[in-house]
């Protein structure tokens, strides 16, 4: 069991009622499994008003704030002030019962990719526990940390932000042994100054340090500096192409990348399946990482070529289409500046037709109709057959490219829907990015569809 009634009562000083034990738990009744905690947090609904679907469903208790209207007398239920706060409380908790080793990664770019790269290598050496997707806000991380078994042996969770003053708290609930920034970009500036300003957020990761913690950070990022002052009170371990953890050099191959690092003084030949040099130096922080937590860095380069990038975050699909096979480079989860030019610096390297299906970036500040129109100028412009834009930001980039690479501008995915498939060939190869709320995700997922289709 993970929680018993007695346990989550004394570590939230809630007040418990029925006699009850869970095995996990939950914040969506579509996914819950039975046994689970559900819990009722408030964000566009209230999770009150689906406490009883989920005891229905199977729910071993529930995390409220009141007895929901529709809920017996006798359901299994801890009461506590506020939901958000008991939470919390279960994942300290959690957290404090356990004596794994926990890294916390944060990252202007690449967290997730990171986080689950560190599970796959951990995985093959003790139980390790992980965020689930992009589990990395103000629920998100004690979610993670209240799902946490007690006899964990490694845990990774992420840490995410979208204003000033969020990393520190959730680094601190958190308590890593090894804090990783993975890069430092033009992120979210809407709610920032200036790239300094993200800089500092996200070395607040080594908040929340252990005593003799150790802060992974990049050295290629042109606020080092700032990281580096930030820091100062840690065991400071820097990677990048020019550190004392090295990347010496990246090359494509058919199923993806090989690449030479150095980790801790020894030299290790990293096999990775995915295209795209950003994912070798993630990979190459990431075993920092896993040195820095005592782990067998060998054994994690072997555990690595075995792992891939997850639907949304550059997950390659190849997909039955006109008798031939069309191409997806799946990146459609987020999207910035620096990660659509590194999406696009992967689709220029690929063989056959290139096509670029790019969604709007958000949260970029007054800059952001520049920054869109700016992406026109990259290198990897050149190699890109067409681009399409969807939404009004790209709207600017549309109108900076060559006539000749310009495709279609709709103003959202469900145009896009009705018009690209129909002129996507056998051959081609498509990179959908956007952020997350532009939905290019269900572009994807209609074309798997048709792809499964055809093959039925």
């Amino acid at each position: 069991m993970l929680w018993t009634a007695e346990e989550a009562q004394r570590a939230t000083g809630g007040r418990v009622q029925g006699d009850w034990a869970v095995s996990g738990i939950s914040i969506d009744t579509r996914t819950i499994e039975t046994g689970d905690l559900f819990v009722a947090l408030k964000a566009a609904r209230d999770g009150h008003d689906f406490v009883a679907q989920a005891l229905v469903k199977g729910a071993g208790a529930a995390l409220v704030s009141r007895v929901p209207d529709g809920v017996s007398a006798d359901a299994p239920l801890l009461i506590v002030d506020d939901v958000q706060t008991g939470l919390e409380a279960l994942g300290r908790a959690a957290r404090a019962r356990t004596s794994a080793k926990v890294v916390a990664v944060t990252g202007s770019v690449g967290k997730t990719s990171t986080k689950e790269m560190l599970a796959a290598m951990l995985q093959d050496q003790g139980k390790t526990h992980a965020a689930v997707a992009s589990y990395n806000n103000h629920w998100g991380v004690p979610l993670t940390l209240a799902r946490m078994p007690r006899d964990t042996d490694f845990a990774v969770i992420e840490i995410g932000m979208n204003h000033p003053g969020e990393i520190a708290p959730l680094a601190q609930q958190a308590q890593p042994h090894v804090a990783m920034v993975t890069t430092v970009a033009a992120v979210h500036l809407e709610a920032f100054e200036d790239v300094a300003g993200i800089a500092r957020e996200k070395a607040a990761v080594t908040s929340g340090l252990l005593p003799g913690g150790v802060a992974v950070l990049n050295a290629d990022v042109d606020t080092a500096d700032v990281l580096r002052a930030e820091t100062a009170g840690c065991d400071q371990r820097w990677f990048g192409q020019v550190a004392e953890n090295q990347l010496h050099s990246v090359e494509s191959t058919t199923d993806g990348l090989r690449a030479r690092v150095s980790v801790a003084g020894r030299e290790h030949a990293l096999n990775i399946q995915s295209q795209g040099a950003h994912f070798a130096m993630n990979a190459l922080g990431a075993l920092v990482c896993v040195d820095a937590l005592g782990a067998d860095v060998a054994r994690a380069v072997a555990s690595l070529a075995l792992w891939s990038p997850v639907k949304g975050r550059g997950a390659r699909l190849e997909l039955d289409w006109h008798g031939g096979v069309l191409t997806v480079l799946d990146d459609s989860y987020n999207a910035n500046p620096t990660s659509v030019g590194a999406a696009l610096a992967v689709l220029a390297q690929s063989k056959g037709r290139k096509i670029a299906i790019l969604g709007d970036m958000k949260e970029l500040g007054p800059e952001e109709k520049q920054m869109h129109a700016a992406l026109a100028a990259l290198d990897a412009m050149q190699a890109i057959d067409t681009v399409h834009c969807v939404g009004p930001l790209m709207a600017h980039l549309h109108a900076a490219l060559p006539v000749e690479k310009r495709g279609a501008q709709w103003q959202s995915t469900a145009e896009a829907l009705a018009d690209l498939p129909s002129q996507l060939k056998a051959g081609d190869i498509l990179l959908a990015k956007g952020s997350l709320s532009v939905g290019l995700g269900k572009l994807v997922d209609v074309l798997r569809d048709m792809s499964d289709a055809r093959a039925n």
